[in-house]
């Protein structure tokens, strides 16, 4: 007796699959155009930031009856001229988020070290266990080359993690697809 795979088990797999596989693209892109990367990265938070003080601003003006009008007001304000700051001077940014990266990249890699010895049962948990110790060493290098590299070193680094971060979801789409395979053999003899 033969049991089929739900459909819904099997798009999970090839969604979790693909995007292990675009998350490979996309850090070989970073990897390959740093500078590009590290410009794109601050650009895009520039803009972020600003989308937010453009929000708080809105709701300052909602709540202008409020206490605290003032301070909602002068926050707004913060947030949009740090990233105007951020966008016309995209250069002077970098040195900031480039710190900003370590200590994001080094939480990162402690917490996929922790994920790799909760899936230690797994087969092929030790790409979880890689990834995180990169992902920690390239948080350390951060640290040990700011600010002479922070140019490239963004993108770089953020490739490299992303490029990691892509082949250890694909590892473990693959090891998941692997699983239900034999749990169908299995079930036909």
């Amino acid at each position: 007796m033969t049991t089929e795979v739900p459909t819904e088990v099997k798009k999970g797999m090839n969604k979790s699959l693909l995007t292990g596989v675009l998350l490979v693209v996309l850090g070989i892109v970073a990897s390959a155009l740093p500078a590009a990367s590290t410009i794109f990265a601050e650009t895009w938070i520039a803009l972020i930031i600003i989308s937010a003080g453009v929000a708080k601003l809105i709701y300052a003006f909602q709540t202008r009856n409020d206490a605290g009008f003032i301070w909602k007001l002068l926050l707004s304000v913060l947030y949009i001229a740090t990233g105007v700051t951020l966008f016309v001077y995209p250069l002077t940014g970098v040195l900031t988020l480039t710190l900003l990266l370590g200590s994001f990249l080094l939480t990162e890699g402690v917490f996929e070290l922790i994920l790799a010895f909760q899936l230690r049962p797994q087969q092929n948990w030790a790409w979880v266990l890689v990834d995180g110790i990169i992902t920690l060493l390239l948080g350390g290098m951060i640290w040990f080359q700011w600010p002479f590299d922070a140019p490239w070193l963004i993108g770089t680094l953020v490739g490299i993690s992303i490029l990691f971060t892509g082949i250890s979801r694909v590892m473990l789409s693959l090891n998941a697809g692997s699983a239900l395979s034999h749990s169908d053999q299995a079930t036909s003899v």
